[in-house]
């Protein structure tokens, strides 16, 4: 089953994720809450072309795109924030196991809304979110 995602596939996976997804932002404080709720999350099977072009490497598992929140208060972003999830990417670094899947999903979700709330690689790592 190493394969990737086909048309019967993908809406299972899709479905994993955004339970995933739906269940971390539940869990997560009511203050915090209010403002990821806000925050799009788009799931995609892998990285673009031009993504790919821009230095992403292939087998990314998520991205945080746009200004981050405590530097986006103004409005005057160039790039809406959102979280985009690569799904066939996590599918593959799980290796292809469910359970291991949504824990990845998590984890990475987990990663990038540090990166909307400002957090760098280091502090990321510090809290286990690398």
């Amino acid at each position: 089953m190493n394969s990737p995602f086909d048309g019967a596939d993908w809406p299972r996976w899709l479905e994993l994720a955004r339970q995933t997804v739906e269940m971390t932002i539940e869990q997560l404080p009511e203050v915090l809450r209010q403002h990821v709720v806000k925050l799009p999350i788009t799931y995609e099977r892998k990285p673009g072309p031009e993504l790919l072009e821009e230095g992403i490497e292939p087998d990314t598992l998520g991205l945080f795109v746009g200004q981050a929140f405590p530097d986006g208060i103004s409005g005057m972003e160039s790039l809406p924030a959102q979280i985009i999830l690569y799904l066939e990417n996590l599918r593959s670094f799980a290796d292809y196991d469910e359970e291991i899947y949504r824990v990845e999903v998590q984890t990475t979700f987990l990663h990038e809304l540090g990166h909307f709330l400002g957090l760098d690689e280091q502090d990321l790592a510090d809290r286990e979110l690398d």
